[in-house]
């Protein structure tokens, strides 16, 4: 070996005794390096019952990741009571008593979620679920774990081409009760507005695939909700309205509840007018330029909708981390209805 070779060798070692002598110092005074923290186990979400079905779907082990939310697992295995994280039930099926809660095998402290997406009008029985749930999942905005049926996001690009029009005002409706808010302004509205009545309640039932082309044509919609009650905005403003291209005539909640989803002249509400006839002359008056103003947001949003359960009880996950675990909802009822 070279005098040089020497050098570099003795040199090689003088730093790595100095290394040592300098990380058994560190040790002496405490000092471990960093480790890299564990990721967190998966959340076990147990839906005690698929919503409006005799078998659940499909959940693999990446359910969750496909809708952006990790280390969250969905199941329906009754077995896993013991253990899981959270257990959400359905109301619907609580309801019409298909399914019962497991109240004398729940372990002490976990949470239990009430999920819905039903107005107050059509859910009974909340009356004998007091101070069993601590967090509910609903369309209220006030809700534990908030699931609207839709939003606008916003959106990068060029906006779809508005479908052609060739008719004025178009109404899907499958249940029809003469009792209901919304038939007795339609039955008003008629005789003032072509309205294309659509749906089981017609005798023109629309597939499921059907609807929207068959909407899109239109000028307008009526997105008359079933029961008007506080941010209750279902898919009839999401999907049949804004995601078909057409401009929604909506009754609900008021203006102000609709303004915190979508811009004010992205939708046309009823309580802006005194009477149905001056709605009526409004539709019918509308010349292009202003109908075109409607659909400003376009530009700028796109309509996205939320109408699957397991992306709804994924959301479960998103909000876990930061739900008080001391919430009992004492009177059920009475926080749904207000």
């Amino acid at each position: 070996m070279s005098h040089a070779g020497e050098g570099v060798g003795h040199l090689g070692v003088l730093a790595g005794a100095a290394l040592l002598s300098t990380l058994w110092f560190l040790w002496q005074l405490g000092w471990a390096p960093a480790r890299v923290p564990a990721a967190p186990p998966a959340l076990t979400v147990l839906v005690w019952h698929w919503p409006f079905a005799d078998q659940p779907p499909e959940l693999s082990s990446d359910t969750c990741v496909r809708y952006g939310v990790p280390r969250c697992r969905l199941s329906t295995n009754r077995s896993l009571l013991a253990s899981a994280d959270v257990v959400v039930f359905h109301h619907r099926e609580l309801q019409s008593r298909r399914a019962r809660l497991p109240l004398a095998e729940r372990p002490p402290g976990q949470p239990w979620v009430w999920a819905s997406m039903e107005s107050p009008s059509h859910t009974r029985g909340l009356g004998r679920l007091g101070g069993v749930f601590n967090w509910v999942l609903s369309y209220r905005r006030d809700s534990d774990i908030f699931v609207p049926y839709g939003r606008l996001e916003p959106h990068a690009g060029p906006a779809p081409p508005l479908p052609a029009k060739s008719g004025t005002a178009a109404w899907v409706v499958s249940n029809l009760q003469e009792r209901q808010r919304r038939v007795r302004l339609y039955r008003q509205l008629a005789p003032h507005l072509r309205v294309d009545v659509f749906g089981r309640a017609s005798g023109r039932p629309l597939c499921a695939s059907c609807l929207l082309p068959t909407v899109a044509p239109y000028l307008f919609y009526l997105a008359f909700e079933n029961s008007q009650h506080r941010d209750y905005i279902t898919e009839k403003f999401w999907r049949n309205a804004l995601a078909a291209g057409t401009v929604p005539v909506v009754l609900g909640p008021p203006r102000a509840t609709y303004e915190a989803f979508a811009p004010a002249d992205a939708f046309v509400h009823v309580d802006d007018f005194g009477t149905v006839r001056e709605l009526a002359s409004f539709l019918v008056g509308m010349n292009e330029s202003r109908y075109r103003r409607y659909f400003a947001w376009r530009d700028r949003l796109r309509v996205r909708l939320f109408g699957d359960w397991r992306e709804r009880f994924c959301a479960v996950c998103t909000h876990y981390p930061r739900l008080p675990r001391d919430r009992v909802y004492r009177d059920l009822e009475g926080w749904f209805q207000a």
